[in-house]
């Protein structure tokens, strides 16, 4: 059974750091892009972020990039979400995601979900 399990969501100061990590079991996704997504209360789910197979490309949302970094370590089967510079509306439900290609593309929605870890930014 293929399982995405996220963690290391919690509760931050705004201006923060913190770092999620989504370990995977029941299937290697080396060679799959993997990435992040996250749902705030009553809005839709947004894209976070994405690294391609092999980790040659970051794709990153509008509303995090320059602070936020994914990486993978494909020899321990880890996805990983350095957060920075924290903000309030930074808070929601984290998702990890496997998608079906080595690249990302938008249209292609993931085949994979984690559960979700709550990340929770006072200010």
């Amino acid at each position: 059974q293929v399982q995405l399990v996220e963690s290391g969501g919690g509760l931050v100061q705004a201006g923060g750091s913190r770092r999620l990590s989504c370990g995977v079991s029941g299937r290697t996704f080396a060679a799959n892009a993997m990435g992040w997504f996250r749902q705030a209360p009553g809005k839709e789910r947004e894209f976070v972020a994405a690294v391609t197979s092999g980790s040659s490309k970051t794709y990153y949302g509008d509303s995090v990039k320059g602070r936020f970094i994914t990486s993978r370590d494909d020899a321990e089967n880890t996805l990983y979400l350095q957060m920075s510079s924290l903000k309030p509306e930074d808070t929601a439900v984290y998702f990890c995601a496997a998608f079906m290609t080595r690249d990302y593309f938008p249209e292609y929605g993931p085949g994979y979900w984690g559960q979700g870890t709550q990340v929770t930014v006072s200010s």
